[in-house]
């Protein structure tokens, strides 16, 4: 599992602990800490949250699975789905759950991982079904990844220099994806970026 809670570590291990069926064989509280775990020993299911010191979840599918071909990657994060959900599982998770789900629907998920299939709720199941359906895509699904965190960090009104600071780019770089932010989403200004983050529920 790998979260930098420690309280929610402890408590899902403790919860995952009395299932005869589950071992929780290691935990880690960043990016660093997942990739040497992963490195350490082979695992069925790895938990990753997306908010992690160092590199974000997000940025890390890829690595994880180019590592560990074979091990099913479960999204557990506070983020609601409809922000990152569909590209998280087009990246290669097999299943995305928010921290608040049932503790039922963890098992369910975690015993479905192990056994080699996905995990889909009926709602991540209908937001992959929109994305063959052009008139039903919202404007921000076309956006990468990067573009993606930029407009989340905009529209929460950090400043350009913070952003660049934690996404590791240039200053420079960040005012680019501003602008390409604004003209995809036909924009015209931080405040509209806000006003649709609100609007399409991609803030928490």
């Amino acid at each position: 599992m790998v979260d930098d809670h420690p309280i929610v570590r402890a408590g899902i291990v403790d919860f995952l602990s009395q299932e005869n069926d589950i071992r929780v064989v290691g935990e880690a509280a960043d990016a660093a800490g997942a990739l040497e775990m992963v490195r350490a020993q082979r695992l069925n299911v790895l938990m990753l949250d997306l908010d992690l010191p160092g590199r974000s979840g997000l940025d890390m599918i890829t690595m994880l699975r180019s590592k560990a071909p074979d091990m099913a990657v479960l999204i557990f994060t506070g983020y609601p789905a409809e922000r990152y959900a569909v590209k998280l599982l087009q990246q290669g998770a097999k299943a995305y759950l928010q921290k608040t789900c049932e503790l039922a629907e963890l098992l369910a998920a975690i015993r479905s991982l192990g056994a080699g299939r996905r995990h889909l709720s009926p709602g991540i199941a209908e937001l992959l079904a929109l994305q063959f359906d052009p008139q039903a895509r919202q404007p921000h699904a076309g956006l990468t990844d990067r573009e993606l965190q930029v407009l989340l960090k905009l529209a929460r009104g950090v400043r350009t220099e913070k952003i660049a600071d934690h996404l590791a780019l240039s200053v420079k770089t960040v005012s680019t994806y501003r602008s390409r932010l604004l003209s995809k989403l036909e924009l015209g200004s931080n405040n509209d970026l806000t006003y649709y983050a609100l609007k399409h529920q991609l803030l928490e």
